[in-house]
């Protein structure tokens, strides 16, 4: 080991963080790189991530993105299916729906996501760890080089280091906002001057220098201290829940491993390489701890220690506590079970909303300060006024039937049409021959055509005179 690394006797690591000394002040973490089967999975996984994370902004549907998060327009885009604010049930049933997963996944797997598909953890160990490596070598070297004077090397790799640091921090930047405002509109920003896409010009920036310094000093303290994920873990996990855990049956006592020894100790050979590939900086041999983030950077590297002095596999591994203490295979608990019923409600509502989602959303009000107007032919008139979001990508031309009562429908101006995503208003007079009132206000049912096909029926109600 270093002699930067400090081991916590008993239980003093529950008392204080791996990457804070005993005066509060940081230690940087210089993680070993790790290699073995589980890590090559990740890579590529990793690897399919940033494929998808890089080129979904570009891949458009009838000349619409696939995937937009377009908060300042209020516009979700799934799969090429928008949603609007008039969605807000299904956008906030879809959230609810979603953290119940991420509590129900946690609760069985821990927090195996921040390990395995969070782009924090993917970026940081699949792109920005790895350039690191290349420039300013190993772990080791990389302490070394740290703790050194300025010289012209050091000056070197530390500027390059942080020249393509940023470079990728812009790159990502640019791919986050195509999320946001969408490509074309980044795309803008990108070409056309600068004065005329200022504040588009200033969040680039921003946001490059928040991905800048994430993934140039925050690193691990984002897992540690600031994702709200990883602090609850600490409330969801019990012993049933499987993480990446160390067998303190089988690896106590721990002891140096010495050639042609008949063991008599535990199988743990006090390596520390499961400490030195942490990238939290953690000892997983303390049990399970906020920091960790199931990454299995330790499990290779402790089949590897195994597989070197000849003793089994799995002394880390993926387990319960009930696992190793109890030798109990997983079971659904009635946790488990509760919050598996309550997701199951969940989603089937979310695919009845979804199926019931109607691409038309209209609005009929009566104009306000106006009760009734008398019309030639004995016949009342009231006066509307509608607004109608089109959902859909197609322009549709709309026509209004009464659909309940005997009476006439009489736009002002030119016909309704409304755009692809697009929003129209119109007023309108409904006519109603005075012998058909048969009470102060009369509810109604106005159909919303296209064509032929009815889209929608919208209620109103109809002001009239009293009845002679």
């Amino acid at each position: 080991m270093a002699k930067d690394d400090v081991i916590y006797e008993e239980d003093d690591f529950r008392d204080h963080l791996a990457t804070v000394d005993e005066q509060g002040k940081r230690k940087w973490v210089y993680a070993q790189e790790p290699k073995g089967w589980y890590y090559n999975i990740r890579t590529v996984l990793s690897l399919i991530y940033l494929a998808i994370f890089f080129t979904l902004p570009f891949i458009k549907i009838k000349g619409h993105q696939l995937f937009q998060f377009n908060i300042l327009e209020r516009k979700f885009t799934f799969f090429g299916v928008t949603f609007w604010p008039q969605d807000f049930f299904i956008f906030g049933l879809g959230m609810i729906t979603f953290l119940v997963f991420i509590v129900f996944f946690t609760v069985i797997f821990g927090r195996v996501f921040c390990g395995w598909a969070c782009p924090q953890t993917i970026f940081m160990e699949m792109v920005f760890r790895k350039i690191e490596y290349w420039i300013e070598g190993n772990h080791n070297q990389q302490r070394v080089l740290n703790n050194g004077p300025w010289t012209n090397e050091k000056i070197f790799k530390k500027s390059l280091k942080h020249t393509v640091f940023f470079g990728i921090s812009f790159v990502i930047a640019n791919t986050f906002l195509a999320y946001v405002i969408g490509l074309d509109n980044l795309i803008k920003i990108i070409s056309e001057p600068i004065a005329l896409h200022l504040t588009g010009f200033i969040a680039l920036l921003v946001f490059t220098f928040v991905f800048y310094g994430v993934f140039s000093y925050l690193r691990e303290q984002v897992c540690i201290a600031i994702c709200p994920y990883g602090r609850l873990q600490g409330v969801l996990l019990d012993k049933d829940s499987i993480v990446v855990a160390y067998d303190n049956l089988r690896g106590e006592q721990r002891g140096k491993f010495r050639k042609n020894e008949v063991r008599a100790i535990g199988d743990c050979i006090d390596c520390y390489q499961c400490v030195k590939v942490c990238p939290t900086g953690i000892d997983i041999r303390n049990g399970t701890q906020l920091e960790c983030v199931n990454c299995t950077a330790c499990i290779d590297a402790c089949d590897h220690m195994m597989d070197k002095v000849g003793l089994p596999r799995g002394l880390i591994r993926y387990a319960s506590e009930n696992n190793i203490i109890k030798k109990e295979k997983f079971k659904f608990t009635p946790r488990i079970k509760g919050y598996s019923a309550l997701l199951v409600v969940l989603i089937g509502a979310m695919v009845f909303m979804l199926v019931s989602r109607k691409d038309l959303d209209t609005t009929i009000t009566r104009v306000g300060g106006m009760l009734y107007q008398k019309q030639a032919n004995d016949s009342i008139s009231n006066l509307y006024n509608i607004k109608i979001l089109n959902k859909s990508r197609e322009q549709l031309p709309i026509t209004l039937k009464v659909e309940n009562a005997i009476a006439d429908v009489k736009v002002i101006g030119k016909n309704i049409t409304v755009k692809g995503e697009e929003t129209a208003t119109s007023t309108f007079f409904i006519i109603m021959p005075k012998k058909e009132i048969n009470s102060r206000k009369t509810d109604l049912k106005i159909g919303v055509y296209r064509g032929n096909i009815k889209i929608q029926t919208v209620k109103t109600s109809f002001m009239g005179p009293l009845s002679d």
